[in-house]
């Protein structure tokens, strides 16, 4: 469905219509693509979940989801405040805690997860392919570690797989679409609220989702502390993550994408098994995964100074 939709927006010319993305200082790309990838995925994704699932919790979430695709419309369209677009993400986070009933403090720290969740999706959307392979394989990897205990949310997680594989046959390089405010911010939501599901339904530890989503919560994390400690404007948008170095040091949009989705799958697969086995191999594992993330962040920053000597 998400690929006839954008197939016939792109068509009929409606697509520059809705929503165009103009090229600036900080953009990868040099040419206007309209930007409405989320503008057709998310309403298919919820209305498909509206119809199929009755768990009051992936209702309150799809709920809060589509109130941010409309709100992150109007951003696509207009330009909103960073206070008002910050306070959707804020109450959307607080609506989904309150019915899942964690205790306070919790309650609180989950909040916060879910506003970071959210956003981190936003500043990762930046390259063709990237945010709409994560959602594919992100939750692909959720849908299948659901399966055990949890159709409902099994089925939740495969719709916004099948979703973003359709959005990717047009997006993926040369991208004809953007996925656009409506549909990163909304996605972001989701991966918390999903993975918050996950683990309070005892279907995986915290870790789980964490690693199966670590491409984009690492890149976004470190790149907001190296930001904040350097001393920059951090709310401002910047090309200055790691996927946007690689492409500034002369990476095309198609060889990230592909490495990306190699990380992506190396990663959540190793989550699949690793929540099957003992938990001390678990912590080994964990420590494994994380010393060469290190390592790659390391990498890449090694070649970004010797490429800003160079130039």
């Amino acid at each position: 469905m998400t690929a006839i939709s954008l197939y016939a927006m792109l068509a009929s010319g409606l697509a520059s219509r809705v929503a165009q993305d103009h090229p600036n200082h900080r953009s990868l790309h040099t040419q206007p693509v309209p930007r409405i990838g989320g503008f057709i995925m998310m309403p298919v994704i919820l209305a498909t979940w509206l119809l199929l699932i009755s768990t009051s919790a992936l209702r309150v979430a799809a709920l809060s989801a589509g109130i941010l695709c409309l709100i992150s419309y109007c951003d696509d369209r207009l330009g909103l405040p960073i206070g008002l677009r910050l306070g959707s993400h804020l109450v959307a986070a607080i609506s989904f805690v309150i019915v899942m009933a964690f205790p306070p403090l919790v309650a609180v720290a989950l909040v916060f997860a879910i506003v970071w969740c959210t956003n981190l999706y936003n500043f990762m959307d930046g390259a063709n392919g990237l945010a709409g392979g994560m959602a594919m394989i992100g939750f692909s990897c959720l849908a299948i570690a659901a399966m055990d205990g949890a159709p409902n949310l099994a089925l939740a997680c495969t719709c916004i797989a099948a979703a973003a594989a359709g959005f990717l046959l047009f997006n993926f390089n040369p991208a004809r679409v953007f996925l656009g405010d409506a549909g990163s911010v909304p996605l972001g939501f989701l991966v918390g609220a999903i993975g918050i599901i996950g683990w309070h339904a005892a279907l995986w530890d915290v870790w789980f989702p964490l690693l199966v989503f670590a491409p984009f919560i690492v890149d976004a994390s470190f790149t907001l502390l190296r930001r904040m400690l350097k001393g920059e404007r951090f709310w401002e948008a910047h090309h200055d993550h790691y996927y946007q170095r690689l492409v500034r040091m002369g990476w095309s949009h198609r060889r990230l994408a592909l490495a990306e989705y190699a990380l992506m799958l190396t990663l959540g697969l190793t989550a699949l098994v690793l929540r099957r086995v003992a938990p001390d191999l678990q912590v080994a594992g964990l420590l494994a995964l994380a010393a060469g993330l290190a390592l790659l962040m390391f990498v890449i920053d090694h070649r970004w100074m010797r490429y800003q000597r160079t130039r």
